[in-house]
This record gives structure tokens, C-alpha cells and sequence, in this order.
């Protein structure tokens, strides 16, 4: 049998918490080609320049990581870009994959493609069983795309084309924007700067009731190659041609005035939390349904806390990049 660990992988979007991640379990897993390219040298929204770069190096394997991603301010401000670079570079990777003969792919989405009223823990059968979240509605529609893209190819051409859908991430590498944040970022960065200007109360967006889920990205990391490496009946055994798409999280929520409880304890803030209900709140509750992802032989080994602690140290370290 071939030791996939010789053979060369692509991860696109190295460069994001994700992709690096994936990177860095690769390595880790003793991957010894690991094919990578920044925006600068292939631009993934350009099908001319993606189908001359598969054409070029004979790849055996994709994680399909590179996205624009963001939080919901970003979602409702730049909607026109969310919906078409996700699409363009989901379609235009999967095709040149194909035409290129490389058998085996991995699509990275996101929880945001199940219904904002689906039912709690959201199941992989929920997809397409009511109306999206109207803030990051563009954004899930790609990536609803993008797993029916597999889903067509597989059943077509008989690919190996897999999809994970991760819970909210958070670690190393992520996005410190003031705006254009997720809500763990956003806060670390929040509650750090308001510890070193010695502010007595720190506001949160929103009334902090929504339930949220949290996953570490070394553990997403650790999860896709985890699918990935599944030999192809197991894999297939527990899913549906149509229905291919496998969740990943930790299957445990919190409500976002718990998080920043939790958040003002690793940055030292010691004053007092306030909720602006004025802002955008989103879904009520997004909680993974992981049973799937267990019955594979997988589950999350980092714990909320010491997962923030790492993101902080992180955030620390790296702050005057994270914080641009």
C-alpha cells in the first residue's frame, strides 16, 4: 500500500489559521510533500492560473482550506465578495483538481450552511431543510456549493471528494481585525487592550445570550487529515452520496457571556462586562451534532480554556501582525 505521506499535497490557503494548521499537523504526521502557494504566485481566483498550477506539479491530494472568511459585520458589509471568491476558488481548485486526475480532496466549509432555526444539536440531514442566517447567508450559500460540487464530481466521476464542516474556530494564526472578526479574536483583542488602558467595563456586541461552539484549529486540523486518511469504505459507510458532508466540533456550547467570562480571566481584565443589544445577535444557537465524526473514530481533545490561553499567548506574541 502507498504511504500517503510520500505523495504531494496541496493545502491552498496556508497562510489562514485553518491552512496552517493543516500545514503544521501534516509536518507534524511526517508529510514530506507539503506544496504550498501564496496569493502572490497563484491566484486562486484565476481558473487559467489554477489549471496551469495543478498542470505543473502532480498533485495526489488537496485540503481545500483558502476562503474568505469573516464575522458578521464583515458578512453584512461585503456580501458580493463573499459569495463570489468563495465560489470562484471552490470551483475553480475542484475542476482543476479533476481535470488533473487527483483522486482524493478535501472541502473545508463551515457550520453557518445549516438552517438559522435548525434543530439543536444540527445534524448533517438538516442541510437545506429551512432559511439561512440572513447575515452570512451569501457565505454559506458558497459553501453549500462547495459540497455539492464534491457530492456532483464523486457521483459523476467517481472521486473521492470529502467535506468537513467545522464549528466556530479559534488559535493560532487567526484574524485580530477590529471589524472584520470573529467573536474570539475580536474579544481577546478587546479585553487585552482594555487591561493595558486599565478601563473598568468592556462592552460585547449583541445581548450575549446566543450559544455558541467553540473548536480549537490544531484539533481541526487534526480532524481533516483524520477524514481524509479514512479508507473510502468506512468513510463511505457513513455517509450518502448526497448527504457526504461530515460535522466537526466539540459537541459542548457556551453563550456568549460565559466566553467572555472565561476570555476576561486569561487576559487579567478584572472590571465589569457590559451587552450592547443594539448590535447584530445572529443565530440563536449553533451546536454541532458529532456523532458522525465520533462514529469514525474521532473526537476534540483541547478544552475551551486551555484553547483560549493558547490563542491569547499567541495573540500576544504576534501582536503588531494579528493586530493590522
Amino acid at each position: 500500500m502507498t504511504d500517503v505521506r510520500n505523495q504531494r499535497v496541496f493545502v491552498a490557503g496556508h497562510r489562514g489559521m485553518v491552512g496552517s494548521a493543516i500545514v503544521r499537523q501534516l509536518e507534524n504526521l511526517g508529510y514530506e510533500q507539503i506544496i504550498t502557494r501564496d496569493r502572490e504566485s497563484l491566484d486562486l481566483l484565476n481558473q487559467a492560473e489554477v489549471n496551469s498550477f495543478f498542470a505543473e506539479q502532480a498533485i495526489d491530494q488537496v485540503y481545500l482550506a483558502a476562503a474568505k472568511v469573516g464575522g458578521i459585520h464583515a458578512n453584512n458589509v461585503y456580501p458580493a465578495e463573499y459569495i463570489y471568491q468563495n465560489l470562484m476558488i471552490q470551483a475553480n481548485i475542484i475542476q482543476a483538481a479533476h481535470a488533473h486526475d487527483v483522486q482524493k480532496l478535501l472541502f473545508l466549509g463551515s457550520s453557518c450552511i445549516y438552517p438559522k432555526l435548525a434543530e439543536q444539536p444540527m445534524r448533517e440531514d438538516a442541510l437545506l431543510t429551512g432559511t439561512l442566517e440572513p447575515t452570512n447567508e451569501p457565505y454559506a450559500v458558497a459553501k453549500i456549493a462547495g459540497i455539492k460540487l464534491c457530492e456532483s464530481y464523486n457521483r459523476q466521476y467517481e472521486r473521492d471528494y470529502r467535506s468537513v464542516m467545522p464549528t466556530n474556530l479559534y488559535g493560532p494564526g487567526d484574524n485580530y481585525h477590529p471589524e472584520n472578526s470573529h467573536v474570539i479574536p475580536a474579544l481577546l483583542r478587546r479585553f487585552h487592550e482594555a487591561t493595558l488602558r486599565g478601563e473598568n467595563e468592556v462592552v460585547i456586541w449583541g445581548s450575549g445570550k446566543p450559544m455558541r461552539e467553540f473548536l480549537h484549529v490544531d484539533d481541526m486540523a487534526a480532524a481533516s487529515v483524520h477524514v481524509m486518511t479514512l479508507e473510502a469504505l468506512a468513510y463511505q459507510a457513513h455517509t450518502q452520496p448526497m448527504l457526504s458532508h461530515i460535522n466537526v466540533g466539540t459537541g459542548q456550547d457556551c453563550s456568549i457571556a460565559e466566553l467572555a467570562q472565561i476570555i476576561a480571566k486569561v487576559t487579567g481584565f478584572n472590571g465589569k462586562l457590559g451587552f450592547d443589544a443594539s448590535k447584530p445577535d445572529g443565530a440563536p444557537r449553533k451546536l454541532m451534532d458529532v456523532s458522525r465524526l465520533a462514529s469514525l473514530g474521532w473526537v476534540a481533545r483541547v478544552g475551551l480554556e486551555e484553547g483560549l490561553q493558547d490563542a491569547y499567548s499567541w495573540f500576544v506574541e504576534h501582536m503588531n501582525e494579528a493586530r493590522s
